[in-house]
């Protein structure tokens, strides 16, 4: 079935938009970003904002319609799909099939300075209404801040005999997110262990299937919950277990 945007009717294929110019705020501006809309291929562009925001840029807000449509059955893709537990089962799960606490250590690597990812994951207020995984009676979470070295993820990891690693990649800029993340996964094979550890990556710019290309076991990408986290990590573990 092919759907298209939804503005004011079904199917009116109206869609917002809000961008910037490097242009100079003028009375031709508005214009300009119509034009550009039109020349993207939409019609019907109706420019609702237009404002200099510095002398030598102006912002857009737009609306405009488009044809096109797409067949949600035909989007293929490698998709994380977690069968969510809430707190307490999340907690009930680890101790009747693991029989121990989880172990988890996370860290924002290498010149990643953000904490915000790992924070809002792991650190007890959590995000979004849901605890974060330090809440966790059952798991034992590691936060170790940012700019952490591999090196030093590893041998804490290993010291802690994690469950699994958890990373942190805000910064993208220059694709400085993929070199510390196969930065990574090239030290744990280098060092023959890989597979002890149930490896997760999250960031603004991740994906599950990016992840699985890198070597990740999972890839959690924005408004991931902890309590999404923690269901996938209490699952996968007890899997590679042989306790499910």
């Amino acid at each position: 079935m092919i759907v298209r945007p939804y503005g004011d009717t079904r199917d009116d294929g109206v869609i917002q938009f809000s961008f910037t110019l490097p242009i100079t705020h003028s009375p031709k501006a508005a214009d300009v970003g119509k034009q550009f809309l039109e020349k993207l291929g939409f019609h019907d562009v109706a420019i609702a904002e237009c404002t200099g925001i510095d002398p030598r840029f102006t912002f857009y807000v737009a609306y405009a319609r488009t044809d096109q449509g797409i067949d949600p059955d035909e989007v293929k893709g490698d998709y994380l799909e977690v069968e969510v537990m809430d707190f307490y089962a999340v907690n009930d799960f680890i101790k009747e099939k693991l029989g121990r606490k989880l172990v988890v250590v996370g860290a924002a690597i290498e010149t990643d300075a953000h904490t915000v990812g790992i924070d809002a994951i792991m650190n007890m207020k959590g995000f979004a209404g849901h605890y974060g995984l330090e809440r966790y009676p059952q798991i034992d979470a590691l936060n170790m801040g940012s700019q952490v070295p591999c090196t030093q993820l590893l041998k804490t990891a290993l010291e802690r005999n994690a469950d699994a690693i958890l990373v942190s990649q805000v910064v993208t800029q220059r694709n400085i997110h993929v070199q510390h993340l196969t930065q990574l996964i090239e030290l744990l094979e280098a060092e023959g262990v890989r597979e002890r550890f149930v490896l997760v990556v999250g960031g603004p710019r991740i994906n599950n299937a990016f992840a699985k290309e890198l070597g990740y076991d999972a890839g959690f990408g924005p408004r991931t919950t902890p309590l999404e986290v923690a269901s996938f990590l209490a699952q996968e573990v007890v899997r590679r277990a042989g306790k499910a």
